[in-house]
């Protein structure tokens, strides 16, 4: 959030520590065409929050808390500079399984990108395609569009030059 941006400077983080769910946005539409039934993909989102790295317990702070989720969202993000390339590289955890998956896949739409491609990305249109939109509560999606939000503010940040949260 720009209000929290300590204003470091980028560094080199392990890139794996940062992206433990490896799948494409593609290959998830292709797993979700594959899956005919809510009830089965459901499951499949959970089971891609289970792949989520585990947040420190000094992670889990107001910080890096998403405020707007009817559950309990983290989100951590770190700037980082690999070969001269700005990348913004997320992590998250939540205390409800379906959010997992969630994050999981947001994880997967943001994680790793320049803030430029964070910014570029049209999460409806993804989320439409998965059909999360019609599959969610309002309260999820209200939750879910208050992760993208918090991403795309960290992604403004990151061009700013500030750290995100």
């Amino acid at each position: 959030r720009p209000g929290t941006m300590s204003g470091a400077q980028p560094r080199a983080v392990p890139f794996a520590q940062f992206r433990p769910v490896s799948m494409s946005i593609e290959s998830l539409l292709e797993d979700f065409a594959f899956l005919d039934d809510w009830e089965d993909r459901y499951r499949y989102v959970i089971e891609l929050g289970k792949g989520l790295a585990p947040l420190s317990e000094a992670e889990h702070n107001s910080e890096t808390k998403v405020q707007g989720c009817v559950s309990q969202v983290w989100l951590v993000s770190e700037v980082a500079e690999e070969q001269g390339k700005i990348t913004v590289l997320f992590r998250g955890d939540s205390d409800a399984h379906i959010v997992k998956g969630l994050i999981a896949i947001l994880l997967e739409m943001y994680s790793g990108k320049s803030p430029e491609e964070i910014l570029a990305i049209d999460a409806k249109e993804v989320f439409s395609k998965l059909g999360l939109d019609e599959h969610l509560s309002p309260q999820r999606s209200n939750g879910l569009y208050s992760m993208v939000n918090r991403a795309r503010a960290d992604a403004t940040a990151a061009i700013a030059g500030a750290q995100p949260a």
